[in-house]
């Protein structure tokens, strides 16, 4: 299981998790604020198989525009020890 954990502008995260969930990925919106864009982020949480971790970064490289002038995501992929559902 890996956690992927993008940081994104605020103006593509609606689209971003649009897309992932209607891709059938659970996604977990956190409304933050700080350095790493320097502009309104949100960052958002995505649990997922490994096979999976792909299919995630693509649907989310999908919808940035590739020459964009400034970054609007960082993206984090981390490794999930336990994952438990309550």
């Amino acid at each position: 299981m890996k956690m992927i954990i993008a940081i994104i502008n605020n103006a593509k995260s609606e689209a971003v998790s649009d897309a992932l969930l209607a891709a059938n990925f659970r996604v977990t919106r956190l409304a933050t604020t700080g350095s790493l864009l320097r502009d309104g982020s949100t960052t958002l949480m995505i649990g997922a198989e490994r096979s999976l971790v792909e299919d995630v970064l693509a649907i989310i490289r999908a919808q940035i525009p590739p020459h964009a002038e400034k970054k609007q995501a960082t993206l984090y992929v981390l490794n999930v020890k336990n994952f438990n559902r309550v």
